[in-house]
C-alpha cells in the first residue's frame, strides 16, 4: 500500500510501507527544491522604512528563522534572496544590479513596498527615484503596503518558498503554466 505524503509532511514522495518499516519515492529535483526552499538566506537592501519592518520580521516575536529564513547574509555570494526594502534611486539602480549579478543562481527577489515596487509617493515628486525594482532586476514576489505590515512579508517569504518547491522557473509562472 502506497500514499502520497500530505502537506503536513511538508516532505516531497510517496510511502510505501513494507513488512519492515517503510519506503521514500520521491523525484531527486522534488527533494532539491524542498531543501533550496526551507534553507533561504537572504541578503537586505533595505533604503527606506520598511527595513524597520524587515527587522521587526527577523526579530523574536515573528523569527522568519523558524519558516528556514535564516541569518540576514552580509554579502550576495552567500545569499539566495534579496529582500528589496525601500525607495531605489538611479543611484543605487547600479548598485542593486551589481549585488543581484553576484548573487549565485537560483536567486530570487522580494519587492517590499510600495517604494519598491513603483516608486512609491517619492517617483512623482523628484527626477532620481526608479518607478520598481523590476525596472533593475526582475522580481520573483511582491509585497504592498506603505510600510508593509511583517505578517504580509512572512506571507511574501512562505509564497517564496511555495514558488521555490513547485520548480516551475519565473518564466513559467509568469505564463501561467
Amino acid at each position: 500500500m502506497s500514499k502520497t505524503l500530505d502537506s503536513k509532511t511538508n516532505f516531497p514522495g510517496e510511502v510505501h510501507d513494507l513488512p519492515g518499516g517503510g519506503i521514500v519515492l520521491s523525484k531527486l529535483d522534488d527533494v532539491i527544491n524542498w531543501a533550496r526552499s526551507n534553507s533561504l538566506w537572504p541578503l537586505t537592501f533595505a533604503t527606506s522604512c520598511c527595513g524597520i519592518e524587515y527587522m521587526a520580521v527577523a526579530g523574536a516575536k515573528y523569527d522568519f528563522s523558524r519558516f528556514g529564513f535564516e541569518v540576514a547574509r552580509a554579502t550576495p555570494r552567500q545569499a539566495d534572496v534579496i529582500i528589496i526594502a525601500g525607495t531605489i534611486v538611479n543611484k543605487m539602480a547600479p548598485v542593486l544590479k551589481r549585488l543581484y549579478d553576484q548573487m549565485a543562481d537560483p536567486k530570487y527577489v522580494i519587492a517590499m513596498g510600495a517604494c519598491a515596487i513603483s516608486g512609491g509617493p517619492f517617483f512623482y515628486n523628484t527626477y532620481s527615484v526608479v518607478k520598481g525594482a523590476d525596472h533593475v532586476i526582475p522580481v520573483d514576489v511582491y509585497v504592498a503596503g506603505c510600510p508593509p505590515r511583517p505578517e504580509a512579508l512572512l506571507h511574501a517569504l512562505i509564497t517564496l518558498q511555495q514558488k521555490i518547491k513547485s520548480g516551475l522557473t519565473r518564466e513559467q509562472i509568469r505564463n501561467g503554466k
